[in-house]
């Protein structure tokens, strides 16, 4: 059984959990400072808080910046369903900007189309949420230039992309944007079992997603209403939630984060080596842009011809079939049931149609072998009907 995803476990992860196991705090302990400090030192960015998803960090990212209901956020419709959640458990509005034809993120054209219009009808977004597909970061300095212009915040979702860069910065650096967002589910670039980062360069978001992440509560007398009763004191000073992450996860993130830029070098490997077995291939393969080094959490092909006797769900089903378990990255939101309700016209987002009939997301992984890999290729090429005799 080959999966589109898996984690990479070894021996020093496994200790470094042991070890917390041992100590005197499973959770809420010296560790998950520890881990915070380490990834904002890695991306360059003042302030880290951990917590127990990205989706979690969503939703406090968006309370941290004033989301409340009326507003509206924009966020891209290729990605999974918490982009928009988030703004939704604000009791805002969501709307989507189409994709890009090649990276699959959020079209700085179409966000500048979209913003155009939405001035003159007095109905412009909060915040953006733009989504690194697939690790790759979206063009961020023109969408910060435009939210200069137009006033919006910008939240990004990088839930695929630590380890990856835009320009001469690290993705987390928040230096185009107000709060990132990193996930480390299991099939992630690094993973804490379920958990995720959230990351800013301003101190009062900072100050506020440290609350928002624990029920609201404080320990600093600066922030309470009169001086404390004791050493003990605390007050809840707003309504937050228990969106913490346990020392045990922070220990296996720390672990994992020794071999970041490794995995990253493996996927990249991957890549390169998908490039070469396809290239006589009628697959449209991902493209990297210049301006960003991609972390590679998804190999995402589309299948825009027939190949060998299937269409793409043909495909698909034969991968499966054969053990390979493909995956689709992703249904647009728009078209998911419950979006259904608020009215969206999927003509209005023409390239997130064409992208959702062909793509298909191939494995990707750092302990993807060559012989996994030339398999997936032999399955994808085999003519339907084709049985091998042994």
């Amino acid at each position: 059984m080959i999966p589109y995803g898996r984690q990479n476990i070894n021996q020093a992860d496994i200790e470094a959990v042991v070890n917390v196991l041992k100590s005197d705090f499973l959770t809420q302990g010296p560790v998950i400072p520890q881990f915070e400090k380490a990834v904002a030192n890695y991306c360059g960015v003042k302030y880290t808080y951990a917590v127990n998803s990205a989706t979690s960090g969503l939703h406090i990212a968006c309370i941290a910046l004033g989301l409340q209901e009326g507003d509206i956020v924009w966020t891209s419709p290729i990605s999974f369903v918490a982009s928009a959640n988030c703004a939704k458990y604000c009791g805002a509005t969501v709307d989507f900007v189409d994709i890009d034809p090649i990276t699959y993120n959020m079209s700085v054209n179409n966000l500048r189309e979209k913003l155009l219009k939405a001035d003159k009808e007095g109905k412009l977004p909060k915040i953006v949420i733009p989504v690194h597909l697939a690790g790759q970061s979206c063009d961020m300095e023109p969408i910060w230039k435009l939210s200069r212009e137009y006033g919006f915040k910008i939240i990004e979702d990088a839930s695929h992309a630590i380890g990856g860069s835009y320009k001469s910065s690290k993705v987390g650096s928040c230096e185009f944007s107000d709060i990132t967002i990193f996930s480390f589910h299991p099939v992630k670039i690094i993973t804490t079992g379920e958990g995720g980062m959230v990351c800013t360069n301003n101190v009062e978001v900072a100050n506020k997603l440290y609350r928002l992440r624990s029920h609201g509560i404080t320990r600093d007398s600066t922030e309470m209403t009169h001086q404390p009763d004791g050493q003990w004191y605390y007050q809840q000073i707003e309504l937050g939630y228990n969106y913490r992450m346990t020392d045990l996860q922070a220990a296996l993130g720390m672990s994992q984060l020794n071999r970041l830029d490794e995995f990253v070098v493996k996927r990249h490997g991957i890549y390169n080596r998908y490039k070469e077995i396809f290239k006589d291939v009628s697959i449209k393969l991902p493209e990297l842009e210049p301006y960003a080094f991609a972390s590679l959490h998804l190999y995402i092909v589309r299948i825009e011809n027939n190949i060998a006797g299937s269409n793409r769900k043909g495909i698909f089903e034969k991968l499966r079939a054969n053990g390979i378990l493909a995956n689709i990255h992703y249904i647009p939101i728009y078209s998911q049931p419950y979006y259904q309700q608020f009215g969206y016209n999927r003509n209005d987002f023409p390239e997130s149609e064409n992208y959702y009939k062909e793509a298909i997301s191939l494995p990707i992984y750092p302990d993807l072998s060559d012989s996994e890999l030339d398999y997936i290729k032999e399955t994808i090429i085999r003519p339907l009907g084709h049985q091998t005799l042994f």
